[in-house]
């Protein structure tokens, strides 16, 4: 797996430094650096597409406003656009397979997929 690096420019100036020191924790335990380039305010993201499509999702469940321009700024990025085709089936199981205790809802809510979808991507990694 390639690991991607995504530009952040002056991101404790837009999100504020305690919003990004709980970034970078998010970050961490997605498997995802969020460090700043040298002795500049310019930061960036370091990951594979998947653990940094977990860390915008796990963003999006903390549901706070600081957060949108680290997202959008993270979503904006053409290789990260590229691979947020694969579908709805596939995001379940990798979810599921990271953590196996992940609720339905938060399924429907991090994917956007419906009740039913969840339930039958639970059932087959459930039987696996």
């Amino acid at each position: 797996m390639s690991l991607i690096a995504i530009s952040l420019p002056s991101l404790i100036h837009r999100i504020g430094g305690e919003h990004v020191k709980t970034a970078k924790l998010i970050a961490e335990n997605n498997h995802c650096q969020l460090k700043r380039v040298r002795r500049s305010r310019n930061w960036q993201l370091i990951g594979t597409c998947s653990d940094i499509l977990q860390f915008i999702d796990m963003l999006a469940v903390e549901s706070d406003e600081h957060f949108a321009y680290l997202i959008n700024k993270i979503k904006t990025n053409k290789d990260i656009a590229s691979s947020q085709k694969e579908t709805v089936q596939t995001k379940l199981e990798s979810l599921i397979q990271r953590n196996p205790s992940i609720t339905l809802a938060e399924l429907v809510q991090l994917t956007g997929c419906t009740l039913v979808q969840a339930r039958a991507a639970r059932l087959k990694m459930d039987s696996l």
